[in-house]
């Protein structure tokens, strides 16, 4: 379990503290609207009312106790700058900031930010991937590699990762396999394919999609 501070409380930031409270941590959400923090209230371990871009604010949460800071502010990219800024200041540990430009992204990382996330960006392009390959149900972005959740080609039902030679032939790696059977991690090269198969295949970005044109 770790410990986050979680600045502002627009859809990312609720939906942040939503995830991390499933895993079990402990979280204080901070925002100068009381109106934004109420539906937060049931998620987090606690709630705080305050400007942020002033520093006594930030002293009294104690921003070096928490393992992580996230500045989710969305609206205002002048007070994520100064926030961002004074919590390196006041020795927050690690600070991730939102960023919706790579021009804010830039500006953000010289003024203290330890990360950079981009929640719509990222958003937009799981879902174009998603959406333009076929049978596609998730995906996953490892910088210049990627794991695809898919359907085994039609060709490949009723014959084994062997008798395919998967790796070699298609460029991919089997990760795991959530079938009729069961799921299974790292299948064995004797498994032999089923129509109604879920994969999950590894592999790099240019490997990838040549797969994804033939599914």
């Amino acid at each position: 379990m770790k410990s986050f501070l979680v600045i502002g409380m627009g859809r990312f930031g609720q939906y942040l503290c939503k995830e991390l409270s499933k895993l079990g941590n402990e979280i204080l959400a901070v925002d100068e609207d009381e109106e934004n923090l109420r539906p937060a209230l049931p998620l987090v371990t606690s709630a705080k009312i305050g400007d942020c871009t002033k520093a006594e604010v930030l002293e009294e949460l104690g921003v070096g106790n928490f393992d992580m800071c996230f500045v989710c502010i969305g609206g205002s990219f002048q007070n994520s700058l100064e926030i961002t800024s004074l919590l390196k200041e006041l020795g927050a540990n690690w600070v991730i900031s939102r960023a919706s430009t790579d021009v804010q992204a830039k500006f953000l990382l010289r003024n203290g930010a330890d990360e950079v996330v981009y929640p719509e960006r990222d958003m937009a392009e799981k879902i174009a991937k998603k959406s333009s390959a076929n049978h596609v149900f998730d995906f996953v972005d490892l910088g210049d590699y990627g794991i695809y959740e898919v359907l085994p080609m039609k060709e490949w039902v009723g014959k084994s990762i062997k008798d395919l030679n998967v790796r070699v032939n298609y460029g991919v790696s089997i990760l795991g396999i959530r079938g009729p059977a069961g799921g299974m991690v790292m299948p064995d090269a004797e498994y032999c394919f089923h129509a109604e198969d879920h994969m999950l295949v590894m592999g790099s970005d240019a490997d990838l999609a040549k797969f994804l044109k033939k599914l």
